[in-house]
């Protein structure tokens, strides 16, 4: 009885919210990740679900290079002279959007951030609320199990890849984990351990060229962590050198189809789930409910699941479907 009752609530405020709108609303998603890029493709996924349920116009607008921060301004621009009733948008940068999503503000847009946040939040940006993962409590989490699959003994020599050097996914993730290595040294003086920063791009050739050209003259190497998804590429590398899996530890983030493949595989111990379809699915959800009945945005963490090898077999289908 009270599932019933709560959604015939629920349908109420719908049905009252739709009668609220004056038209359809328009929703625009800038970013800073280029069509190519596999998770992107699970937010958009969850972002057009979201824009069907609610009947908006929507658009998601990629930029042409990854990670490319001048071309995601250049579309903020653009999209926000159509006048659109919200834009959700990434925020990479600490201060290349601020100006945009202001006037953006002051205009009557509701700005949703979604994926990236400014590293001050809401003190550093005037965005409405942010949806997306704690990028340091992420990168910690991810050290921190893959800890677990450390030798017993002798020196423990890790790899960190900044995938984006100077933005704030990348580099948040990458501190997280040296803020455990950090400790994990710490609580183990008697070990040898040493941490590397490497900056390492956002191609997954580059990728493979660089880590795999360290790796090619460090093979002493216990552990990779990738800010990222592209240690799948890097995995490919040692496939192909005929380096036995677990050989090098490897770890990163976002559940991906290439991911999951070098995971049953062998080759990658611990990858994070942030959970993309939320983070395009939710902020349409709060941008609707912000123009039809005056309700807040509010902050939603898309969470630091934890992904092993057992796991893969019940996210695959799901990845297939894009929604992973």
């Amino acid at each position: 009885m009270k599932c019933l009752t709560y959604a015939a609530a629920m349908a109420a405020l719908m049905s009252t919210a739709a009668m609220a709108q004056d038209g359809p609303m328009n929703i625009v998603f800038t970013h800073h990740s280029s069509a190519s890029n596999p998770f992107w493709q699970a937010v958009q996924k969850g972002f057009d679900d979201a824009c069907e349920k609610i009947e908006a116009n929507c658009q998601m607008i990629f930029t042409q290079t990854e990670g490319a921060i001048d071309q995601q301004a250049a579309n903020m621009i653009t999209a926000l002279a159509g006048s659109p009733d919200a834009l959700i948008t990434s925020i990479v940068d600490n201060t290349a959007f601020d100006q945009i999503i202001q006037q953006a503000v002051d205009q009557g847009v509701t700005v949703i951030a979604a994926n990236v946040d400014d590293t001050e939040g809401a003190a550093g940006n005037a965005r409405a609320a942010f949806v997306g993962q704690g990028f340091i409590p992420a990168g910690y989490s991810l050290g921190q199990k893959m800890s677990e699959f450390f030798p017993e003994e002798g020196p423990i020599n890790v790899v960190v890849g900044i995938s984006a050097p100077g933005q704030n996914w990348s580099e948040q993730r990458g501190m997280g984990v040296m803020n455990f290595m950090e400790e994990y040294a710490a609580a183990n003086p008697d070990r040898e351990v040493n941490v590397t920063r490497l900056d390492t791009g956002t191609d997954g050739a580059v990728v493979a060229e660089r880590v795999g050209a360290y790796l090619l003259a460090n093979p002493e190497t216990t552990a990779y962590f990738d800010t990222g998804l592209w240690h799948a590429y890097v995995a490919q590398v040692l496939a192909d050198r005929n380096i036995p899996p677990g050989q090098v530890l490897m770890g990163g983030f976002d559940i991906v189809s290439e991911v999951l493949q070098q995971m049953e595989a062998g080759y990658i111990q611990v990858q994070v789930d942030q959970q993309p379809y939320m983070q395009g699915f939710i902020p349409v959800m709060q941008a609707y409910l912000a123009h039809a009945v005056d309700l807040s945005p509010t902050d939603v963490d898309t969470g630091q699941g934890l992904v092993l090898q057992e796991d893969v077999p019940a996210l695959k289908e799901l990845a297939a479907q894009g929604v992973r």
